[in-house]
């Protein structure tokens, strides 16, 4: 059983979710946000807490980062692309439990008043932009941290926003490598 609320994108996310664990869940119907489930959210946040599980695509990045703006607090998970590609269809709804699981056991919180540890600097230096292989290895590195696959300028954003530790992005660079 999971404390927190989870909030997901559709009926379908919702069953995966459910298959992995017992938790309360709240639907967003896709990116059609309404005040009425933004208050559902902050009401969840109050009262247990909400992890935010949102497809790994541009659209649920962005109902992830409409929900951050709006109900200060909220934890994210993160599930890999790969464990969430079904042929052409990317989604929750795809994931294994184990893959839900896993993730759920990553759960990242914003960092209030972030330091900007990371640049772009760093993500050249380990050949996660500018190279042919940039987005696998963002994604890995991802996959490691928790932070899941995102574009070179997500990516960065994540790694200041999660509170990554240097030394945790270091390791987690030289196990790929060592992985490799």
């Amino acid at each position: 059983m999971i404390k927190e609320t989870i909030v997901v994108e559709g009926k379908n996310d919702a069953a995966a979710v459910r298959r992995a664990v017992d938790a309360d869940i709240i639907i967003t119907s896709g990116f059609g946000l309404t005040k009425e489930i933004i208050s559902l959210i902050r009401t969840a946040q109050t009262k247990q807490g909400v992890i935010v599980l949102t497809d790994p695509d541009y659209m649920g990045e962005k109902i992830r980062s409409i929900i951050s703006s709006k109900v200060k607090g909220v934890k994210h998970a993160f599930v890999q692309l790969e464990d969430a590609r079904k042929e052409a269809d990317i989604g929750v709804e795809n994931a294994s439990p184990q893959s839900i699981l896993k993730a759920l056991s990553r759960v990242k919180t914003e960092v209030e008043n972030i330091a900007e540890e990371f640049s772009i600097r760093d993500l050249i230096e380990f050949g996660l932009v500018g190279q042919n292989n940039s987005a696998a290895l963002r994604n890995k590195i991802g996959g490691e941290l928790g932070i899941g696959y995102a574009n070179s300028k997500q990516f960065l954003n994540r790694l200041n926003k999660y509170g990554i530790a240097r030394e945790e992005f270091i390791r987690a660079c030289e196990k790929l490598a060592k992985d490799e």
